[in-house]
């Protein structure tokens, strides 16, 4: 379950919410690019794990059975026990592609407020910013 947070942020120019929609691009691909190093590092260790696995199985002569994930539910909450590798990797493959997304929805968010800058003189005027999850929906502009 997805719960996006929907704020309504005040701005004093075209630049402010520029720069603040900038600081949060480059927030997200600096934890991005943290996600991905902890993805290759877990890709690594699942897939030793599955090749160990795969060896011991081989030697007992057994047949390799797909485990279930031993998930339950409590509420809107999922519990892993007994989390492994696969489970990790999972996980972290989810985040990455959801810091991915955010990454592209800010960057076409910021490429169609560029017009803003163009607005010259705004003395006077408040941007009243309608953010869902800190991407702008919508602007209202609003006289001091």
């Amino acid at each position: 379950m997805v719960v996006m947070v929907v704020e309504i942020k005040e701005y004093s120019s075209a630049e402010e919410i520029a720069e603040t929609l900038e600081k949060e691009i480059s927030e997200t691909k600096s934890t991005l690019g943290e996600y991905l190093r902890r993805l290759d590092d877990i890709r690594s260790l699942a897939e030793k794990s599955k090749k160990i696995r795969e060896v011991v199985m081989k030697l007992a002569g057994k047949k390799a059975v797909t485990e279930s994930l031993g998930e339950i539910t409590v509420g809107n909450l999922s519990i892993v026990l007994d989390a492994n590798p696969f489970h990790e990797l999972t996980v972290i493959e989810e985040v990455v592609r959801s810091h991915q997304e955010r990454l592209l929805v800010l960057q076409k968010a910021r490429e169609a407020l560029k017009w803003l800058d163009q607005l010259g003189d705004t003395e006077g005027l408040k941007y009243l910013v309608v953010e869902n999850d800190g991407v702008p929906e919508r602007i209202l502009f609003k006289l001091s």
